[in-house]
């Protein structure tokens, strides 16, 4: 059999596993709330994997390798602040959005600052991960035109659609289930994809000798770069929808701050193999493009094993994709469906709309990653979005009494505009758009703060008190 066609075949049989999974649990997703919430309480360890695969996409894998390939072991970084993020998100946040018992983030938001808020959440928080989907077909895309010789436009609409059939089917517990396989293969794949063309250079000792020395600096990619990953990773962690819904899935607090953790012990070890990965690329093929450097090291493998390693690249990209999806049109249906369309909350119209939404969802972004190039770029601009809601939401729980309800209204619009018009413009000065996007609603909420104490605005104070935050 030929390369692409054994290749094809692991890939297969193990994309048919996880279609036989949302099969074997339709049964639980008749209706809208159990499509979106899974209908029971899950282990820890379970969701714990789950919230990291949602971010170990192929566009993180692919833009990871493609860093290190350009800057060595720090590009690393970029999964490693992801881990950090989650153990922060342990400590501060998890049994906080827990007892709150919400699971959309815009719900979170509305509890202390009213509808007007609830609704800018759900369109920033909608845009964010609009965006990381684009990376995350781009990424796919790039894969399989590489191994496959097909060309992009195919590659990318095949990705899509596989991703999205077993979302569609099964909803949050079949996004669940298969996610636990994914990791698992994600992790043996990234791992092989590493230490194979490290063993083929000769040992890690052979690649210290092959790169210059600044590949192998911790810090190489730069100090502010490093930073605004963790800005953009703790922002996203902190306030992300499918986070949210995922952490409304334990039975209680204690079980809610373990899963962050079990997410973090993914996150870094996975971010690592990557970045080494990359840096293998940069010795056995010093010419290519550097987005090229995972998916060349997958061509020059044995079929078999490139069949593994691309079974974990589909886990990445399917455990992400699914995160989106039900997040995305888990919002549409509670804050714009429902509300408008279907106030009598009736089951059989709800479903409907959640099972479409979750096929328009996936789709829609398709056609905008067949012009994304850097997806490591485009991955930390969705991230960066989210910070601005983790600003909020930190206040919210922390300082309940700073700010104005306009004033985090005007928060998320402005850094919205701000911080796409900032990555749009190049990001310039060096300033990354992550720290544009904690700026904004910082200074806003502190004007609006000192507006309200100087006499203005006194019925705009945000009375979380009394909304049951505190």
């Amino acid at each position: 059999m030929s390369f692409p066609a054994i290749v094809l075949g692991v890939t297969g049989i193990y994309i048919a596993a996880t279609i036989v999974i949302s099969l074997a649990v339709r049964r639980h997703s008749q209706d809208a709330e159990s499509f979106t919430t899974g209908g029971r309480a899950f282990p820890a360890v379970l969701i714990g994997i789950l919230m990291a695969s949602e971010f170990i996409g192929t566009s993180a894998s692919l833009g990871t390798a493609q860093g290190a390939y350009e800057y060595g072991i720090s590009a690393a970084w970029n999964l490693v602040a992801l881990g950090v993020g989650f153990v922060l998100f342990s400590f501060f946040l998890a049994n906080r959005y827990k007892k709150l018992g919400h699971n959309t983030i815009s719900a979170v938001l509305k509890h202390g600052y009213g509808e007007r808020v609830r609704l800018a959440t759900s369109v920033i928080m909608i845009a964010a991960l609009a965006t990381v989907a684009v990376a995350v077909f781009a990424g796919g895309s790039a894969v399989f035109t590489s191994l496959l010789g097909i060309d992009k436009t195919t590659a990318t609409v095949v990705t899509g659609l596989l991703a999205l059939v077993y979302v569609a089917v099964g909803g949050m517990r079949s996004v669940v289930y298969t996610n636990f396989l994914h990791a698992a293969i994600m992790l043996v794949g990234i791992a092989l994809a590493a230490l194979l063309p490290m063993q083929r250079i000769g040992g890690f000792s052979a690649l210290q000798d092959a790169l210059p020395a600044t590949f192998f600096d911790p810090v190489g990619v730069g100090l502010g770069q490093i930073g605004a990953w963790l800005v953009a990773g703790a922002g996203a962690t902190f306030a992300t929808q499918y986070i949210v819904q995922a952490i409304t899935s334990v039975s209680d607090e204690r079980r809610a701050r373990r899963s962050s953790v079990y997410s973090a012990l993914l996150l870094v070890p996975y971010g690592i193999f990557a970045a080494i990965a990359g840096m293998c690329a940069r010795v056995l093929f010093p010419e290519i493009d550097s987005l090229q450097a995972l998916p060349e090291l997958v061509v020059n493998m044995n079929a078999v094993t490139a069949g593994i390693v691309i079974s974990g690249l589909a886990a990445a990209l399917f455990g992400t994709i699914s995160a989106i999806t039900l997040a995305i049109s888990t919002l549409l249906l509670k804050d714009f469906y429902r509300p408008y369309f279907n106030k009598d909350e009736n089951p059989r119209k709800d479903v409907r709309f959640i099972r479409l939404a979750t096929v328009v969802v996936g789709i829609l972004p398709m056609f905008l990653a067949l012009y994304a190039s850097d997806v490591l770029a485009v991955t930390f601009l969705g991230k960066a979005l989210r910070s601005t809601l983790a600003v909020l939401v930190l206040l919210m729980f922390y300082a309940p009494r700073f700010g104005t309800r306009s004033g985090a209204l005007v928060s998320i619009i402005g850094s919205l505009v701000a911080t796409v018009g900032w990555f749009l413009a190049g990001d310039p000065l060096g300033i990354d758009n992550a720290y544009i996007a904690i700026m904004v609603p910082i200074v806003v909420m502190t004007v609006s703060n000192l507006t309200r104490r100087a006499g203005a605005h006194r019925d705009d104070v945000p009375d979380l008190e009394k909304a049951g935050v505190r």
